[in-house]
């Protein structure tokens, strides 16, 4: 039921200077992937076949790689090094590419409303490639069946110590079934002291297109930035915005520490993959 999801991608990328100054944050590589790729294909696997990406300038290197290289293809056909573009194949094949540009870094509700030329009138899902999921099922799957039954905006969740609440949106709201809750309040980026609880939103979410308009009537927020959680917090008062507790692990891989601990999971992953083969 969900075709589209929307990746923002038009950030900086400053905590990893200077590696990002040339190469977008989103296609810096855990082991022979780049990010945006991982997210690429939980929504394939979620059924999405319309990938809508939010650029910026000096980001050209994301719409290459989902593309044919005819040069590296004709290099490497019939060598024993073909076989390692198996996948990249594969997902260029199952689903488009579009992109449109974030002229203004105005905030992730900002970039969202920036995608809305290349959503249309539907709801859509919304994938932050930095924060990398691994689960059995993907992350974007499970939100998908929870859409399904309830047809309104969702975002994912997990517990974070109460120290880091201000890193993240932090939500407050009603247990309606075990690890879904109605959202009744939202915070950007609060103090430990003023978080509403410590489940905080992590970068993955189902939209419904009404967002677009009250992005467009949102006022800046924390750090003078469009905050898509004011945007949504007035869905929620509208009609019903629910979080879900999402069944897997998650790494912040726009900080250092989460980057090299996904890095280290996803390695430790394919070992043991290979020696069940």
């Amino acid at each position: 039921m969900i075709r589209k999801c929307l990746f923002p991608a038009a950030g900086y990328g400053t905590r990893f200077l200077p590696a990002t100054k040339a190469t977008p944050k989103e296609m810096l590589p855990v082991l022979t992937k780049p990010l945006i790729q991982y997210g690429v294909e939980e929504a394939i696997e979620a059924g999405m076949n319309t990938m809508a990406i939010v650029t910026g300038r000096g980001k050209r290197a994301i719409e290459d790689h989902f593309d044919i290289s005819y040069e590296l293809e004709h290099q490497i056909k019939g060598t024993s090094k073909e076989p390692y573009l198996t996948e990249i194949r594969a997902v260029i094949s199952k689903c488009t590419f579009s992109y449109t540009r974030q002229v203004e870094m105005k905030g992730l509700g900002h970039a969202i409303l920036s995608g809305e030329t290349l959503i249309g009138n539907e709801s859509f899902a919304v994938v932050l490639a930095d924060d990398l999921c691994d689960a059995k099922k993907g992350v974007l799957s499970q939100m998908c069946e929870l859409y399904k039954k309830y047809q309104c905006s969702i975002v994912a969740i997990e517990e974070v110590p109460k120290e880091d609440t201000n890193k993240y949106g932090v939500i407050a709201g009603n247990e309606i079934e075990p690890g879904i809750f109605m959202i009744k309040d939202m915070v950007e980026k609060p103090d430990p002291k003023d978080a509403p609880s410590n489940l905080a939103i992590i970068g993955r979410y189902i939209l419904t297109p009404d967002i677009f308009d009250i992005i467009r009537t949102t006022k800046p927020g924390k750090g003078g930035e469009i905050q898509i959680t004011d945007a949504l917090l007035v869905q929620a008062k509208k009609g019903m915005v629910l979080a879900v507790k999402f069944d897997g692990k998650r790494f912040d891989c726009g900080s250092i520490d989460g980057f090299v601990e996904a890095t280290n999971h996803f390695y430790t992953k394919s070992k043991k993959a290979e020696s069940k083969k």
